[in-house]
């Protein structure tokens, strides 16, 4: 005997993904331009509906592949949106996810067919519903991690100098680092190993190039460090 629930009731259930990236100035968001209703021609969050027999993790990795041809990548449940107006065509509760992506990796192609863009996050348009609300929660979330664990690397190319990095954190937190104090914090992390290679274009004399130590980040992703309590 097939049991269910008396209860009638249709609810959807959705997930959208806060789809973070870094330029190398610029924290960014990939957004998509809508060309559907309601609010066709306005700017969203990518997101879809959760398939009956997928988790909810699995349907947020498949939206983000669908977007950026990615897999992999650094995602995180951040929190279940529920009221009962926010979307105007039929109730609909949305997880959200936020991600972390290397730019240069991602399908710049495929992006563009789904007509998804990367805008910065200090002239990021109003956005549907409540997704620019899913955004700022986002952000504070990457702030609160990225203090205490090193996540900011998943933002990162393969090889990067200690100022790009940098970059990276001030982008992050909208704040300058003192630059001696911030090489000396990331050093003493032992999370860094030198390629042997120089940053020719650098305007710090030739920069050390490095790479992530993966083995030790594995180890230490979720220590403690306080990357940002010192700076």
């Amino acid at each position: 005997m097939l049991l269910k629930y008396p209860h009638s009731n249709r609810v959807l259930v959705a997930t959208d993904c806060i789809i973070f990236g870094f330029d190398g100035e610029e924290l960014k968001l990939l957004v998509i331009k809508r060309n559907f209703e309601p609010e066709q021609g306005k700017w969203s969050l990518m997101g879809g509906f959760l398939n009956e027999n997928e988790d909810l993790e699995v349907g947020a990795k498949r939206i983000l592949h669908e977007l950026t041809g990615l897999e992999n990548v650094y995602m995180e449940q951040l929190h279940t949106f529920g009221e009962v107006q926010r979307d105007p065509v039929e109730r609909t509760v949305s997880v959200s996810f936020y991600a972390l992506i290397n730019i240069s990796d991602h399908d710049a192609e495929l992006a563009r067919s789904k007509n998804a863009y990367w805008q910065s996050l200090e002239t990021m348009p109003d956005l549907i519903f409540d997704h620019s609300r899913m955004v700022q929660m986002a952000l504070q979330r990457l702030r609160y991690k990225a203090a205490l664990h090193p996540i900011g690397f998943e933002l990162l190319p393969e090889k990067f100098t200690i100022p790009q990095l940098q970059r990276l954190y001030e982008a992050i937190y909208s704040q300058a680092f003192d630059r001696r104090n911030f090489s000396r914090k990331i050093l003493s992390t032992k999370l860094l190993k030198d390629t042997g290679e120089k940053n020719e274009q650098s305007l710090t004399k030739k920069a050390i190039v490095y790479r992530l130590d993966q083995e030790r980040y594995q180890k230490q992703f979720n220590a403690f460090i306080h990357f940002i309590s010192d700076f």
